[in-house]
């Protein structure tokens, strides 16, 4: 079980460099804020996580 852990750790923080990576700041605020939003269940948060990802996405394409 503590494998599962450390891989999942893993990928979350190469993601979290990826998207910063590729997107900057903003990119990581937005994936920080997403996250904090459903860990809380709160859908206010998350949403506005979403929205900035997706504006982020749109721009760069």
């Amino acid at each position: 079980m503590p494998y599962i852990a450390i891989v999942i750790a893993a990928l979350a923080v190469g993601f979290e460099q990826f998207v910063q990576g590729k997107y900057g700041a903003m990119g990581l605020i937005a994936l920080v804020t997403l996250t904090v939003g459903v860990k809380a269940r709160s859908g206010a948060i998350s949403g506005v996580g979403a929205v900035i990802l997706v504006m982020l996405l749109a721009q760069s394409g």
